[in-house]
């Protein structure tokens, strides 16, 4: 049994809502062959949760894993998504990351940067709980939008 399974009923057991929603729908929309059919919404969000313990397993340094990275670029899109849903502007990721996982993404929407993140250690890219996935999401999805209702015409450009 992989260590992942006590993660994994954790997560089974709490309801998938919020932005979690929105990701696993961007996750599936990746499923072209129907691969991930027969795995739950909980199963799908498993890699995302880097519980303490799981982090700990993980080296303090290394380069990040094409999957870590696959997650990261589903993440930052999923919330690009959610911001066009709620305020009606186009918003797109860039990220430049160098082979060590240290980088930067944005979120460009028309000529508007609305979130700059700098990324550390991406090898490690995980939250502490689905909660905690949920609320680090809202709080870049208001950033973006409080941006994007300040500075309108730039973000419709």
């Amino acid at each position: 049994m992989s260590e992942a399974a006590p993660i994994a009923e954790e997560v089974a057991d709490t309801v998938i809502e919020g932005f979690a929603k929105e990701l696993v729908t961007q996750i599936r929309a990746q499923d072209t062959h129907g691969s991930w059919d027969r795995k739950s919404d909980a199963q799908l969000l498993e890699d995302f949760i880097v519980d303490k313990e799981k982090r700990r397993a993980i080296p303090i340094i290394g380069d990040p894993d094409p999957d870590t990275l696959w997650r990261l670029e589903l993440f930052y899109g999923a919330l690009c998504l959610a911001i066009e849903r709620r305020c009606g502007a186009m918003v797109s990721p860039m990220m430049k990351l160098s082979h060590e996982g240290f980088g930067r993404m944005v979120l460009i929407a028309g000529r508007l940067v609305v979130v700059n993140k700098q990324l550390r250690d991406t090898h490690r890219f995980g939250f502490d709980s689905l909660e905690k996935l949920n609320a680090e999401a809202e709080k870049l999805i208001a950033s973006a939008i409080e941006m994007i209702q300040r500075f309108p015409e730039v973000a419709n450009y």
